[in-house]
């Protein structure tokens, strides 16, 4: 392993963490409706937990209801149980074979809540950040206790993945501010 292999599996797995994030924020329910509300909820699909985008049709009706279309006429009253038994705190109702969620607004106890998940999931990217940035840093130790590199290099290579954690840590602050903003947007 060289120095340049060293910082370009940090930056791929700082990448990797940042991207996870992301799609943890994309859970954290705001004020409107989206799909990705959806996205973990899990039905009983003949005896085997399937998710619910691979048995149902998806898509936002409005501002704040989303429609559910089972694929199958029959799988409908499993798919609205399963909406409503994913404690997300939404109450499906069924339309014929289109089952509606409707969105209830956020409380401001609630809107809260969310800052507060919101918060947490960025603390827990930066400590995976940080924690890349410390296997890096022990990968150029190790580089330079096998000769590979001078000491010099592994000083210069640490500077440059310190700075590669600074810009993923300073990204990970401008989600969690855009995320805050969102979230407590009436």
């Amino acid at each position: 392993m060289s120095l340049a292999d060293v910082k370009k599996n940090a930056q791929e797995r700082m990448t990797k963490s940042l991207e996870t994030l992301r799609a943890d924020l994309a859970k954290v329910r705001t004020g409107r409706a989206h799909t990705g509300i959806l996205d973990h909820v899990m039905v009983d699909y003949y005896g085997s937990p399937t998710a619910l985008t691979q048995v149902a049709n998806v898509t936002l009706i409005d501002a704040r209801t989303i429609g559910v279309q089972p694929y199958e006429k029959k799988m409908a009253s499993t798919v609205e149980k399963a909406i409503r038994d994913a404690d997300l705190g939404l109450n499906p109702s069924a339309q014929g074979d289109l089952i509606r969620v409707p969105t209830p607004p956020l409380t401001e106890e609630r809107r809260k809540e969310m800052v507060k998940l919101v918060k947490s999931e960025a603390e827990d990217a930066k400590i995976a950040v940080r924690n890349i940035r410390r296997d890096a840093n022990e990968s150029l130790k190790k580089l330079v206790k096998e000769k590979a590199c001078s000491e010099d290099d592994e000083r210069r290579s640490s500077e440059e993945v310190q700075k590669l954690t600074d810009k993923f840590i300073a990204d990970i602050d401008k989600m969690v501010v855009d995320k805050e903003k969102e979230v407590l947007t009436v």
